[in-house]
């Protein structure tokens, strides 16, 4: 596979194809063009927005121990730029969860105890990339999803994140970088290629995704990929993506009362490489 943007994109039906299955063993991602209409991606953001407002009036800076990264536009207001567990404050997105479409992908993995869950690890998480004054999430540096597992002492088990695109996506806000068939790699190479989060440099062997807004883009949790920084301000950078995961192994649900909840090492991790920077 090239490093530019030239690779197979897949149009979603009824069931993921013995193709699409392949494409994505190989290379550790897939991309579904035109999966949500344009009315679904506009009630989608209705609800990320209603979800906003109703999380910063409650003035809470964790959601079930996990923190919440605020910042502001380019019009200096108020926003939520990463939301874990956003389905949890949407009845719109929460339905997303459920959907058909959504539920499909759990094909792209083998294990039996595979499962789309919005009350595991952080949830459902909306992440608002803009590149304006008060931002505070530019870009996200190299890293893998998996890797957490072994901060928590846990065996690393195959997983998915489902990422549902509201903006067109590319390198003028950013854009995906992803490593493809890094998720074949073993422990030591998801612990030592990189240093998560601080490396955000370019990768010589990276693939831009270029997506549309209604498109879905899936990869492997133990694949290597990063958020480049748009070269432009303001909504011109704007980049809005949420991430369903897909699971397997044994459940791990976060606890509900969030008094008692501790926040997770990892995420203190991230907080100390100030990932969103």
């Amino acid at each position: 596979m090239s490093k530019s943007s030239n690779y197979t994109k897949f149009t979603l039906g009824n069931t993921i194809t013995k193709e699409q299955v392949d494409f994505f063993n190989e290379y550790g991602f897939i991309h579904f063009k035109g999966a949500l209409t344009t009315p679904e991606v506009k009630e989608l953001i209705s609800g990320y927005e209603e979800a906003q407002d109703k999380l910063i009036k409650s003035k809470s800076k964790m959601v079930k121990g996990i923190p919440v990264i605020f910042g502001h536009d380019e019009n200096g207001k108020r926003i939520v730029q990463r939301f874990p567990y956003t389905s949890h404050y949407s009845d719109k997105i929460k339905k997303l969860v459920g959907d058909s479409r959504i539920q499909l992908m759990k094909s792209l993995l083998k294990e039996k105890s595979r499962r789309v869950s919005d009350s595991e690890r952080d949830g459902v998480v909306f992440n608002h990339y803009v590149n304006s004054k008060y931002s505070r999430f530019k870009q996200m540096g190299w890293h893998t999803d998996s890797i957490r597992e072994v901060f928590y002492g846990k065996k690393i088990w195959p997983m998915l994140n489902i990422g549902i695109y509201f903006d067109d996506s590319g390198e003028m806000n950013g854009g995906l970088r992803i490593l493809p068939s890094t998720h074949k790699q073993g422990l030591f190479g998801m612990l030592f290629t990189k240093m998560y989060y601080r490396n955000t440099k370019e990768d010589k062997d990276e693939v831009l995704v270029v997506a549309k807004a209604g498109d879905i883009v899936v990869h492997h949790g133990h694949i290597w990929h990063r958020v480049g920084h748009s070269e432009h301000l303001d909504s011109v950078s704007r980049r809005r993506v949420m991430y369903i995961p897909v699971l397997s192994g044994p459940r791990q649900r976060r606890k509900v009362d969030e008094t008692k909840t501790k926040t997770p090492i990892y995420h203190h991790l991230q907080a100390f490489a100030k990932f969103a920077e």
